[in-house]
């Protein structure tokens, strides 16, 4: 049976950060609770009547701050997928959740409905950046959320934002070197960067938000060399992990497989009758929640992908792995090398500049090549040089 992952979109939040611009929305006090509990359950049916031959080997509760959500809801959606499609015995099955003391309080019941991955929005440990991020946490609740997390799950995540307005190198490595003391096996750490739609990218005229460009240049470098030192190295441009802990929901992402998306906003790429489809959802919660209770699904688009456009993705997603992209697993998604879709010339010259390394069984950026992998990608992809 081929795997499948399923991600499930909650697009509410108990306040929207001015950095993030993520479908998300902060949660108000009339939220139909019961209502948003039958979508779910409702699409999840939909797809299981389209998509056979399928196990599940991982599920994702993304958002927003899926945390919020009532544990009975995470615990039916959990029973739904095991009813209707054969669920593996060791599925990963991952929950996001805000350092907050009312959410710490929940972790137990998490793991009871059956979440047996947290991953913690922590994104810093000082009470100054993280006002300046809109966090509605304190870096005390930070901590204790971190020691709750490592003492409720075997599998916990963390991430953190770096490059921060006023933030050095030095005291990027200082606060670094206290996240890896907590002995995550997993952390996610982003450099900001200021999205369009976002509060911070209106404000941008008038406002600095990040670090300079040297300095955010820095930090990522002492970022892979402070984590490859601590045995979690980076596994992806932005994710770092012990050997074995890598986030198997987001290597599903990352080496182009199925999956499909339950919620406003959510997407998914799966195959159906030997054709890969694109699919969307209508991104705006109340709409989306109409159709769904209309007609079963929340779908705003169904494309089917011709192979061109399933392999320029492949490649834009595989090359964020420091492992880069398998070649036999190539072969075996598209029956065809990866070689016959790109200039060897163009391969050659970038192995030249040291932005990409080639073997007989893997082509892959190398580190200063992800650090610039929308230019590598640009010039692999596009007829401009």
């Amino acid at each position: 049976m081929n795997p499948l992952s399923i991600y499930i979109h909650w697009p509410f939040c108990a306040a929207k950060c001015p950095y993030c611009d993520f479908n998300s929305r902060p949660l108000t006090s009339d939220l139909d609770a019961d209502a948003w509990e039958a979508a779910y359950l409702r699409e999840l049916s939909f797809y299981a009547d389209h998509l056979s031959g399928h196990s599940v080997h991982t599920i994702y509760f993304g958002g927003g701050t899926p945390s919020l959500m009532r544990e009975k809801t995470i615990a039916a959606i959990l029973n739904k997928i095991a009813a209707v499609w054969d669920v593996q015995h060791f599925c990963e099955i991952t929950l996001e959740a805000n350092p907050s003391s009312s959410e710490i309080g929940k972790f137990s019941a998490f793991k009871s409905a059956g979440v047996n991955r947290l991953s913690l929005g922590v994104q810093a440990l000082n009470d100054a950046d993280l006002r300046f991020l809109g966090r509605v946490h304190d870096g005390d609740a930070a901590r204790e959320a971190i020691e709750m997390a490592k003492k409720t799950f075997d599998r916990f995540s963390f991430d953190l934002i770096y490059a921060r307005r006023g933030q050095t190198p030095a005291a990027w490595q200082t606060e670094l070197t206290e996240a890896l003391a907590f002995g995550a096996q997993h952390m996610s750490l982003y450099q900001l960067t200021i999205e369009e739609g976002t509060v911070f990218h209106k404000r941008a005229r008038q406002e600095r938000f990040t670090a300079s460009d040297d300095d955010a240049a820095a930090m990522f470098e002492l970022t892979q060399d402070l984590m490859a030192q601590a045995g979690v190295p980076a596994y992806e441009i932005s994710n770092h992990a012990a050997p074995g802990q890598e986030s198997r929901h987001n290597l599903t992402y990352w080496n182009y497989g199925e999956y499909i998306g339950i919620g406003p906003g959510a997407h998914g790429r799966f195959v159906q009758e030997k054709v890969r489809y694109a699919a969307h959802n209508l991104r705006q919660p109340a709409a989306w929640l109409q159709q769904v209770m209309e007609k079963g699904h929340g779908l705003v688009e169904r494309e089917a992908l011709d192979v061109g456009t399933a392999q320029r993705e492949a490649l834009m997603m595989g090359l964020r792995l420091t492992a880069g992209i398998d070649l036999s697993a190539w072969f075996l998604k598209f029956g065809q090398p990866l070689s016959d879709n790109l200039s060897q010339e163009r391969v050659a010259c970038l192995q030249a500049q040291g932005l990409l390394s080639k073997s007989e069984t893997h082509l892959a950026a190398t580190a200063a090549g992800r650090q610039r992998l929308n230019a590598v990608l640009d010039y692999l992809l596009n007829d401009g040089t």
